[in-house]
Order: C-alpha cells, then structure tokens, then sequence
C-alpha cells in the first residue's frame, strides 16, 4: 500500500501535475485497490470536512491583510523605522533587513510575502553598500521563514485544523523561536559585514529617529493586536485576522492613502486565486489523512522508524527530519497535512506536548522553505529578483546550518517555545 501510494505521487509529479493531483488521486486509487468495499463519496465528505473548520476563515483574511500592506507603504516605513536605529552599525543593512522580515512577518503569517514585501527594497539597498547579489537575497530569503513562526503563521493555523491543538497557543510559542533565529542571523550579520568591510550607514539623528518611529506606529500596531487581543481573550484568531484586514484598510486607503478603493478588488482576486490554491490542498490533505489512517499505514511508517517504545526526544528527531526533507520538496502546507496525521499520535504517546510539537513541525516547514533543491521561497525569489536559480542559492548555506542549529535547540529545549508557561 505505501509503496502504491507513493509511486503513484512521484509519477504524478513527474508527469507535471500539480501537487493538489496527487494528493487526492493517490489515496483515491490506493482506496479503491485494497478497499473496494469503501464507498469512494466518503473522500469527497472527508474533503469538505477539512475546510469546515471555523479556524481555516483566518487564512485568507491574513493573506488579504498581507496582499493589502505589500501594495501599501507598510513595509517601507517599518524598514525606515528599523534602519534609522541600527543602519548604523556594523552590519547594519542586513540586520535590518532581518529585522524588518521578522517585523513583517508578525504581521504578515507569509513567508512569500515577506520576499516581496521587505525583498525589493532591501535588495538595491544591501548591493549599493557592497553586498553580494547571492548573500543578500540568501539573506531574504531565509530572514523571510521567520514569518512562518511568529504570529500570525499560517503553517500554524494549518496543523492546529489538522491537530486539533489551540491556534492562540501556537502563536505565543512561535515568537520565542522566531526572535532566536533574528538574534543568530544579527550576530552572523555582524561578522560577515567586519570581514568583507562593508561599509557604515550615517547614524540617524534622534530627531530623524523620532520621525521614523511616529511613521512607524500604526504598522506596529498589528502584531500588538494581534497576539495581545488573542492571548487576552478579547477575540479568537478568526476574528484577528478580520480586524487585522480592517486595519490594514483603514491605514492603507485612509491613512497613509497609498493605494485606492479601484485598487482594493484587484488585490482581494489576489487573494482569491492564493486561497483557493491552499484550500483545495487542505482538502485534498484531509482525504489523504483519512485514508491513509484507515489503512493503518502511520502504524507501519513510525513502526520502521521508531523504535518500539520511543522517547519523546526520539520522536521530535524523526520528525524534525523527515519534516525537513519533504520540505525540500513539496509545499510546507501539504507536508503538514500529510504527515503530521502520521506522527502526530505517536508523538503524543511519548509525551510530547502538541504546542511544542506544532513549534518544531513549523520550524522545520520554514527550513525547508529555504532549501534546495525545491523550497518554494527559492523559485518565489528567482521570480522576484529575476535571477537564476543558481544564484539564488548560492549564498544559502550559512543561513541553512544556522537554522538547523536553532532547530536542535529548540528540539532540545522546550522552554524555548513554551516560555510562555513560565511566564504567566
């Protein structure tokens, strides 16, 4: 069966379908081959189960926001505000580059956005200081991942539909991770700019700074709203991701003026055409997860690669690795939905806490993004910049093994991302 399974998706792929063919048309064959007596109807209800749930409302609401405040001023005023505090120092550029994406992405929950957003302007600004094309766009691209670890994530809201697990829960125990992988790529920034002499931005004025940050205020405002509204308990995640829409409104077509109400349906057909893609995978993801658990096939997965009576640290290993390989390959969001159903009962069987699990599961889904040979945010930042795939990879190993050693620690140390419980 799982070898079944598995041909007829590699066969699939290589023909040149897209990845919401194989997700159905796989299960549906290995259905109808080893269980002829199940009705076929029972995947078209599974499909439609999967995007019932009232959480999935928050996925197109937080892509529309992001579609919103890319084509509005959002993002350069917070690179501005950022810029102006530590443009100046050594490494500045790339550290607020960093800064910024991880800012964005607060705001944000997409890493392709984040390319785009906080990418264009960035880019001419790290090569007209000296950088490498290749370093900066390894840079954005892998500063861009933070984006899929704080909130709002929408990995995160994928595998809490898939888990069952609190989606205001997973986002407070992104940030501690996300900051930690700005901290690692700050400090490399560092070095990097010392020993290829990069040279200094002029140092803003207090005054200048001040300007910035008053520029700055409302876009900060988001992930206030955001984290503070949801873990308060003044709203659920579904109903931030609506105000967050609003307030993205209500700053780019009145505040700041930057785009028009002409401008507005063009950008929700935007979201639209996004949407339906990650929906009709999410569905596609529900009906394989249904039968492949009918066919008992994570029983016959975990028990070939855990051992009989696995530890929880066991657990989190395997699944960091085989999270972070099929990441390579296929789209964060339908690895998550293929194989969180096939690790997830087991993983809690050891003791793993479903918080820290959905951390390590998204941080790999955002190691992934990055890394060849087929992270989707290489082929977004090929598209972008409209350069080579060669050369969008070039300069990504440093950041790579950067993250790999903030995955073991955050595998290793759940107070990295639970930190919340010590807090409160």
């Amino acid at each position: 069966m799982v070898a079944t399974l598995l041909i007829i998706m590699v066969v699939l792929l290589l023909l040149g379908f897209p990845m919401m063919i194989p997700l159905i048309a796989a299960p549906l064959v290995v259905l109808l081959i080893f269980f002829p007596n199940i009705d076929p109807i029972f995947m078209i209800q599974q499909m439609m189960e999967g995007i019932s749930g009232y959480v999935l409302l928050a996925v197109p609401l937080f892509i529309f926001a992001a579609d919103i405040m890319s084509t509005g001023q959002t993002s350069k005023r917070l690179l501005d505000f950022v810029g102006s505090f530590i443009g100046h120092i050594r490494g500045g550029f790339a550290i607020t580059t960093a800064a910024a994406c991880t800012l964005f992405g607060s705001i944000s929950g997409s890493t392709q956005a984040t390319v785009v957003a906080i990418g264009k302007p960035m880019r001419q600004r790290l090569l007209s200081v000296g950088y490498k094309d290749s370093h900066a766009i390894a840079l954005i691209i892998n500063a861009s991942d933070i984006a899929l670890l704080i909130p709002p994530s929408i990995g995160m809201i994928v595998y809490a539909v898939v888990s069952g697990t609190s989606v205001g829960d997973l986002f407070i125990a992104g940030i501690g991770p996300g900051i930690l992988i700005f901290l690692f790529f700050a400090v490399y920034s560092y070095f990097h700019a010392k020993r290829y002499n990069i040279p200094l931005a002029d140092k803003s004025t207090w005054v200048e700074r001040l300007r910035f940050t008053k520029k700055a205020l409302f876009p900060l405002g988001f992930p206030v709203i955001i984290v503070g509204g949801i873990y308060s308990g003044v709203f659920t995640p579904t109903e931030a991701a609506g105000i967050s829409v609003l307030y993205a409104l209500i700053l780019e077509l009145f505040v700041f003026r930057s785009i028009k109400i002409v401008d507005v349906p063009r950008i929700a057909l935007s979201t639209g055409l996004v949407t339906s893609a990650v929906f009709v995978l999410v569905a596609g993801g529900q009906a394989f997860s249904w039968v492949i658990s009918y066919a008992r096939i994570p029983q016959l997965v975990t028990g070939a690669v855990l051992p009989a009576d696995p530890t929880a640290l066991n657990v989190l290993l395997i699944v960091a690795i085989f999270f972070f390989i099929g990441c390579m390959f296929v789209d964060p969001i339908v690895v998550i939905l293929i194989l969180t159903p096939i690790f997830y009962p087991v993983a809690m069987a050891a003791g793993v806490d479903p918080v820290h699990l959905g951390v390590v599961i998204t941080f790999q889904a955002a190691l992934g993004s990055a890394t060849p040979p087929f992270g989707v945010d290489i082929f977004t930042a090929s598209a972008v910049f409209n350069r080579s795939y060669l050369d969008v990879i070039r300069g990504t190993p440093p950041y790579i093994v950067m993250l790999i050693i903030v995955a073991i620690l955050v595998i290793l140390f759940e107070e990295i991302s639970l930190f919340y419980r010590y807090l409160f």
